[in-house]
Parts: structure tokens; C-alpha cells; sequence
């Protein structure tokens, strides 16, 4: 049924456009960067990896506009739903082939890693705005069954990297200034002495925002080191500092507040004055050793802190003060055979670590008031190990399998009870064993097809064991550990190509189909405190289809389509009321079922996708991006319209004097639709709506020098 209703309504349109796009290819056309990329734990060719995996070069990266969010780029990458709320105090809404939708903020059921390093902590949240996108080199984004490798939540992987330092000292700096009084600067230097090499970005962004009460400001520094121990030895150094002092949040909107002006702050925003502030400080090193040809090891440590405190409109607050680190070992090698068959392999294990003391209490004019109302330290473990084997059994054909064994412990110690009746201490372990194996076929230099299957697992986050239900029908919240809820438990199944016909053109395809049990659901939502439950079984079915081409020397093009249906498979009971239930057959919230990207670019001379080339020229690029109506709740009885955007942008390189200067023009939502960015899922009081952007405009310079 999948593949009928896929065929029917997607690929005949689909065809036709790429078919149109392969008949343009002319004699001379640029030729398309070939690069490696994570295959699940083994680097290979992006062509020949047997999974969907997408890389965002950095020259996309700095054509983009600022450089502020990662939904500015993976907007482009099948398969990812990446929505801006607008809202700095919430972050971006990321979700993988529906893996991640359901977090009101940050980052939950998908990992992040930077630089080698888990931005993700072990109960499977993570802020995207730790990723230092002026500083980065390229984006990796891998789905489907390999990404279970990396563990808990991994229903994809987002992992960032850091340029490195070029043979010549490089300074450069960046301005930007927009609507809306948005304003980013960066400074960045770069250069090698001998065995060492440093690259070191400093950036800071402001803006008073659209929406009334929405004004944010953050400072980062991102600084990695490499340092060639020995000739076969090499060590990076990763130091990266946020600092966020303050994120007022505008809240959700209801239907009517929106329909009335989209600009408005939520109810309560302003006479609460809901806002955050973040500072993280995070170091970690990595060494790799490649002790012969076949083999090599790895080695990474890191730990960090930070400490987040948010205003609620309840009105109340939250502050939150976590340490974490981890380490991990690894073993990477391959062997041939006399037969021309053979193997690349890889082990090694993960140990992560979190601690995070929550305190809560009462708030008056949006101060604090009055002694803490909650007091606890909680805890997240994991301790994985994982192995992967690329078995090229033929010279058509290679066998992948490999498997992640993996512990997960969530505990807290209540600091606040006064009797044993209201102690919301409490621990639960989770234990999983999660195999994939999948096919390749290698038809020719052309074409790869393949077929991946796997298992996977995604536990509660801390937030989400923060709160218990009691009282008739379980109407009533507690500040109680809840060891009640269960791992999900997820099957995925994928078929994909990789087709590149020539030199200037490559198309990426794939089918998949996963169910869950015990999918983690929102059971009672209350003056910004939630609970969760198991409640379901879901199916997640759909299409990812990617395409770039280089027509000419001058144009080149990129389109990515996705079409996905998640929807739950059981009745099962929610609130607010004890007889309410979600159908079996209801979305799943914050899905599109459809999604769009197309981009056109033209450039006046052709234009090097090699890290650090300037090419001077003009480039002028249009991007149109939509999706369908996404749903807001469970119940699927409040929906955001789905809508359809066109983003231009103007680059102008050229020498002057010893400088390479860019200057950047850019407008999003040129025909200024009005339009639901994204929404606030299952939000009891119905403040579902955050706004998008109406048309804005930016402008920006970039030099630098080398020296």
C-alpha cells in the first residue's frame, strides 16, 4: 500500500522534474564534490555508503545568510522536518523520519555531535544551538537503521566538523544586520606552527525579534586545536563556549491570537516576563593513532557544564545546573584477501554521564519569591558498546552488519521531601541490544542499490520522568520520579539508490517503513508541567528523494522532496478529561506529510566546492520551500495550515587589496506569506501557534586576510 499510494501520488511529478533537469546537462558542466562521510561507524565514499546519509558543504553553509541556526541549512536534507519557532528561549524543532517531533524545546530522540563530541547527553536530549555553524566545515545527516549505532534517541544523526586551519594564517571577520534588529558579528583566525594547528571563531548575535517579548542576544566561542603528535599520530582539541544571557519567550499563540496578530506575545508573556539564559562550557579531546595500514584507534574524553535558568508563565521557575562527561574508545581496520573479497570492521564502546541538580519555585513580576519548591539531583548514564562489518563478499555486492549493546540509567534524589509518602526519588534501567544488517549491490560506477534493516530504542528523557499522575482518573500532577515508563521499542526497514549518472549529477532515493511499541506520549499537560506515558504503537512509512545537478559551469540546481505518514495504530486515553481518547489513526503532531526543497543558483564564474577557495564573481540563488498542514495535537483537532516560501539571495565576491570580501543580500518570504512556522506540541492551555517570519530582509560583509 506504501509503495502504491507513493507511485501514485509522488513519483510521475517527481520524474518529470528530475527527468527535465538530466536533459539540461551540457558539455562543461561543473563536476560534483565526491566526500566521505560517517556509515554508520565506517567512513566511506557518500556515494557507496548503504544508508541515507546527507552532507552540507560549507560552502552552503556560508551562503545561507548568518549562520545562525541549523534550520537554516537542514531544511534541505529529505527525511529532516526542521522548524524555527522564532523563539531562541525554545530552540529549533527538529525531527528525523518523525524521531524528535514531540519536544515542546531543544532537541529529544535524534543525536547531535560536534567535532566527535556528543552534544547529545545520555537520555537523549540536546540543544542545537551548541553547534558553532560559523566555524563548521560541513554537516552530516545520517538516517535509517545504521543511525541506531549511535545509540539511545537515535532515530538520526546530525554531526557538525569544524574547518581546520589551512598552511597560511588566515583572519577574517564577519557583519550582519537584518529586520527586526537582528545583528551578528564573528571573528575568526586561523593558522599552523609547525605541528599545530588552531582555528578559533568568536561570534555574537542579537535581535529584538518579530514577536513582541521575543528579543534574545548569545555569545560563542568555538576553538579546536590539532596537533601531529607523530606521523602517525594525531590529537584535536576541542573547547567551545556558550553563553546565553538572556532569551525572553514570547510563549505560543492560540488560533484566535494568531488569526488576530501574529506579532503578540502569548498570554501571561509580558506580565510574567518569560524568558532563559544558558552558559555551557564544554572541552574534550580526540586522538586518533593509526598503528599500520589496516589499522587505527581512537580515543575522546570530554566533560562540561551548564547551568539554565527559565522563567515560566506559570508563573514560576526552573533552573537547572548539569555536569556531564563521557569517554570512548574505538578500533577501526580492514583486511583484503587473495580473492579480491574483503572487510572493513570496527568496535568500541561509549560512556556518558550527566548530573543535574533542578531546583523550582515561585516567581512574582517575573522575580523569584519565596523558598524553592523543588530540590533534586538527577542523573543519566550510558554505557554502550557497538561493532559494524562491511563485508565485500563480491565485487557487486557488500554485506553490512553490526549491532549496539546499550545500558541506560535515570535516577533522582529528592532534596525536598518531607516524609517517605512524598519522596519523588526514584531509578529505572534500561538495557537494549540493537542489530542492523543490510545488502548493497554495486550495478555498476553508476548505481547502487541497497536494503537496510534494524532495530532501535528511544528511553523517557529526564524531563520526561520529572512528573507523575494522581488523584481520580490521574487528573492531578506530582513532582514524582516516574519509573513507569518504557524504553520505545522501534523496527526499521529501508530500500534506497544511489544513482550518478556523470560527473554533475547524483540522485539519492530510498523507501522506508518503522513501527514502534510503547511510543512515549504526552499523558497530562499543566501549567507548563507535563507528563508522559506509553500509549501506543505507531507506523512511520515514507519516501526521501534528493537530487543535485550541475547544469553548466554557471547553474546548478538541488531539489528534495520527502513524503512521510506517522500515524498511531492503537485508541489509547489521554487528558484532559478522563473520557478523551486519540484514535487509532491519528498523526502524530508537527509531521508534514509533504515537504519541498528547491534551489536554483547561478554564478558568474564557476565556483570550487574545495574548503577554502575564493573564486571572485557574482551568485544569485532562489530557494522555494513548503510543506503540507501539520497537526498540533494528538487529537489532531488543531492543525497548522501548510504553506509555501520563496527565499532569494545575492552574493558578490571579489578581491581588494590583499582582502577576499563577500558582500551577502538576502530575503526570506519574498511574497510574505503568513504562515505557522512551526507548533507547540499537545500545549494545554491550546497556545499551539509560533508564527513565521513575515518578509525580512538581510544584508551582510565577510573578509578575510591571509597572511
Amino acid at each position: 500500500m506504501l509503495l502504491h499510494n507513493f507511485i501514485r501520488l509522488n513519483v510521475s511529478p517527481t520524474w518529470m522534474v528530475s527527468s527535465t533537469l538530466l536533459a539540461a546537462t551540457v558539455a562543461g558542466a561543473q563536476t560534483l564534490e565526491e566526500v566521505k562521510v560517517q556509515g554508520g561507524r565506517i567512513e566511506q565514499r557518500q556515494f557507496d555508503t548503504p544508508a541515507s546519509v546527507q552532507v552540507i558543504d560549507e560552502a552552503t553553509i556560508r551562503s545561507s545568510g548568518a549562520q545562525i541556526n541549523l534550520s537554516d541549512t537542514l531544511g534541505r536534507v529529505p527525511g529532516v522536518v526542521s522548524l524555527n519557532r522564532n523563539n531562541y528561549a525554545q530552540d529549533v524543532q527538529i525531527s528525523i523520519r518523525g524521531f524528535g517531533a514531540r519536544a515542546p524545546f531543544g532537541l529529544r530522540g535524534i543525536r547531535l555531535i560536534t567535532d566527535g563530541i556528543p552534544a547529545t547527553i545520555p537520555d537523549g536530549q540536546g540543544q542545537a544551538t551548541t553547534a558553532s555553524l560559523t566555524s563548521a566545515s560541513r554537516i552530516e545527516v545520517l538516517t535509517g537503521p545504521l543511525a541506531q549505532l549511535y545509540g539511545n534517541s537515535s532515530g538520526g544523526v546530525i554531526q557538525t566538523f569544524t574547518r581546520e586551519a589551512g598552511a597560511r594564517p588566515e583572519a577574517s571577520t564577519q557583519i550582519f544586520a537584518g529586520s527586526y534588529g537582528l545583528t551578528r558579528t564573528n571573528f575568526q583566525a586561523s593558522g599552523r606552527a609547525g605541528a599545530v594547528g588552531i582555528v578559533t571563531d568568536y561570534s555574537n548575535f542579537g535581535i529584538e525579534g518579530y514577536r513582541v517579548n521575543s528579543a534574545a542576544q548569545r555569545k560563542q566561542l568555538n576553538t579546536v586545536m590539532t596537533v601531529d603528535v607523530k606521523e602517525d599520530t594525531k590529537a584535536r582539541f576541542i573547547l567551545n563556549s556558550f553563553d546565553m544571557p538572556y532569551a525572553k519567550d514570547p510563549l505560543g499563540l492560540t488560533l484566535a491570537q494568531y488569526q488576530a496578530d501574529p506579532s503578540q506575545a502569548g498570554t501571561s508573556a509580558e506580565s510574567t516576563r518569560t524568558r532563559k539564559s544558558v552558559a555551557q562550557n564544554q572541552f574534550g579531546t580526540v586522538i586518533d593513532h593509526q598503528v599500520d595500514k589496516d589499522l587505527s584507534l581512537m580515543a575522546r574524553v570530554y566533560f562540561g557544564d551548564r547551568q539554565n535558568l527559565q522563567y515560566q508563565s506559570t508563573p514560576a521557575w526552573t533552573g537547572l545546573n548539569r555536569n556531564f562527561y563521557g569517554t570512548g574508545l574505538q578500533a577501526k581496520g580492514q583486511k583484503s584477501f587473495a580473492d579480491g573479497t574483503g572487510i572493513d570492521w570496527v568496535i568500541g564502546m561509549d560512556f556518558d554521564s550527566a548530573k543535574e541538580l533542578r531546583r523550582a519555585g515561585a516567581t512574582a513580576n517575573g522575580e523569584q519569591t519565596g523558598a524553592d519548591t523543588r530540590n533534586e539531583l538527577n542523573k543519566a548514564m550510558n554505557r554502550d558498546f557497538f561493532a559494524q562489518l562491511n563485508w565485500h563478499f563480491d565485487e557487486k555486492w557488500t554485506f553490512t552488519s553490526g549491532a549496539r549493546n546499550s545500558k541506560v540509567i535515570l535516577s533522582s534524589k529528592d532534596n525536598f521531601y518531607t516524609s517517605a509518602a512524598t519522596d519523588g526519588s526514584g531509578e529505572v534501567v534500561y538495557k537494549a541490544t540493537s542489530p542492523v544488517f543490510g545488502l548493497t549491490f554495486h550495478a555498476n560506477d553508476a548505481l547502487n542499490l541497497y536494503v537496510n534493516i534494524g532495530n532501535g530504542f528511544e528511553t523517557p528523557t529526564l524531563a520526561e520522568v520529572a512528573y507523575t499522575t494522581t488523584g481520580v482518573n490521574g487528573t492531578t500532577l506530582l513532582e514524582t520520579f516516574n519509573t513507569s515508563i518504557l524504553a520505545s521499542k522501534s523496527h526499521h526497514q529501508e530500500v534506497g539508490l544511489k544513482w550518478k549518472p556523470d560527473s554533475s549529477t547524483q540522485l539519492d532515493a530510498a523507501i522506508f517503513h518503522i513501527y514502534t511499541d510503547n511510543e512515549i506520549t504526552t499523558k497530562l499537560s499543566s501549567s507548563g508541567k507535563t507528563a508522559f506515558q506509553n500509549a501506543s504503537k505507531t507506523n512511520r512509512d515514507g519516501f526521501e528523494f534528493a537530487f543535485r545537478k550541475a547544469i553548466d559551469p554557471h547553474w546548478r540546481t538541488q531539489l528534495s522532496f520527502t513524503w512521510m505518514t506517522v500515524t498511531y495504530e492503537q485508541k489509547f486515553r489521554t487528558f484532559p478529561t478522563s473520557s478523551t481518547y486519540v484514535n487509532a489513526g491519528n498523526a502524530l503532531p508537527a509531521i508534514p506529510q509533504r515537504q519541498l526543497f528547491a534551489n536554483l543558483t547561478w554564478t558568474q564564474n564557476e565556483q570550487s566546492t574545495k574548503a577554502g577557495s575564493f573564486i571572485p564573481g557574482m551568485e544569485l540563488a532562489a530557494d522555494l520551500v513548503g510543506r503540507t498542514k501539520i497537526f498540533a495535537n494528538d487529537l489532531n483537532t488543531a492543525e497548522a495550515s501548510g504553506y509555501s516560501m520563496v527565499n532569494i539571495r545575492a552574493q558578490q565576491k571579489y578581491k581588494w587589496g590583499p582582502f577576499n570580501t563577500t558582500t551577502f543580500v538576502g530575503v526570506d518570504n519574498l511574497f510574505e506569506r503568513k504562515a505557522v512556522g512551526s507548533v507547540v506540541v499537545n500545549q494545554s492551555s491550546s497556545q499551539f501557534y509560533e508564527p513565521a517570519m513575515p518578509l525580512t530582509a538581510l544584508v551582510g560583509i565577510q573578509a578575510s586576510l591571509s597572511f
